[in-house]
């Protein structure tokens, strides 16, 4: 494993923030949202619908929301306010999670604006409301961070969450210069259908060096369960395993993923479209795989 992969991810896990949770606790992960500006190339429009009804559907039941990073497209899109018009609906939804402490957010390298401080007050505290027609709070005091820790109360076992590009060293030093490709080259392109050859989601050679990176960290640090999006594949683990979780997307054709951690146990689910016998249809939750306890990925 590369040194600067190792030192990148040691950072994120030192200095992440500390959640205490316990067996009661629920927490929803869902990461590369890539919410955009609902034009061709907004990826997010398509599950638009299924990601609004799933988020209503955890916030009704009392979880609280960990995005991991990537949540918002400010690669392909220059200003927050085109994104938060194209979604006012997500953003109105994320606010009341935020208002009850429920809300924890990870920056990517599609969002790595969010590591200024300066710059997610300007952008995110407020925004004009038309009907008002006068700024009006949005996400206020929102803190972003580059890795979130939740340690349980009981047992003190640990699961670091991050967006993963640690372990992507020309997404995580050359954002800006792969941010410029994307609006200049790829989203011209994105349009009619061709992928961008550095995203690791695209990429499945550079998807699997990712991936081995970040593995080999997890074993390193004894089997910390890790975990991560940024590649866009979902991954679950069997105890014994090197224990590196990937929620996947909310940008997969006609689906959403996430992981969801409730009861002391973990899951990997999917949110899609479904249809009834009499032709409607149904955004519907499908489980993929576990529940399967935390303490069983617990190491000494």
């Amino acid at each position: 494993m590369n040194v600067s992969s190792k030192k990148r991810l040691d950072n994120a896990y030192n200095n992440a923030k500390v959640i205490d949770f316990d067996d009661d606790s629920k927490f929803i992960l869902f990461s590369d949202c890539h919410r955009g500006d609902n034009s061709f190339a907004d990826d997010f429009a398509n599950n638009r619908n299924i990601y609004f009804h799933a988020l209503k559907h955890y916030y009704a039941e009392g979880f609280q929301y960990c995005e991991l990073g990537d949540g918002d497209e400010l690669w392909e899109n220059l200003s927050f306010s085109s994104i938060l018009d194209a979604h006012k609906n997500v953003y109105m939804l994320m606010k009341l999670f935020h208002k009850e402490k429920r809300l924890h957010m990870i920056w990517g390298n599609h969002d790595m604006v969010y590591r200024n401080e300066a710059y997610v007050k300007k952008n995110l505290s407020t925004y004009f409301d038309p009907k008002v027609g006068e700024e009006v709070e949005l996400f206020g005091d929102i803190k972003y961070h580059e890795g979130i820790v939740l340690k349980h109360c009981m047992t003190g076992q640990e699961l670091f969450l991050t967006h993963g590009h640690q372990a992507d060293w020309w997404n995580f030093l050359f954002w800006k210069w792969s941010r410029f490709m994307v609006r200049v080259l790829w989203k011209p392109l994105n349009v009619m259908g061709i992928a961008d050859p550095t995203s690791p989601a695209k990429n499945y050679k550079e998807l699997i060096k990712v991936e081995r990176r970040t593995k080999k960290w997890i074993s390193d640090n004894s089997n910390l369960m890790t975990i991560v999006g940024h590649t866009h594949r979902p991954r679950f683990p069997e105890p014994g395993d090197i224990a590196f979780f990937n929620d996947g997307s909310c940008v997969h054709p006609r689906s959403i993923t996430g992981i969801e951690i409730e009861n002391g146990a973990i899951s990997l689910i999917k949110w899609q479209i479904a249809t009834r016998d009499d032709g409607t249809l149904q955004i519907v939750r499908v489980l993929l795989e576990g529940p399967r306890k935390l303490i069983d990925y617990k190491t000494e």
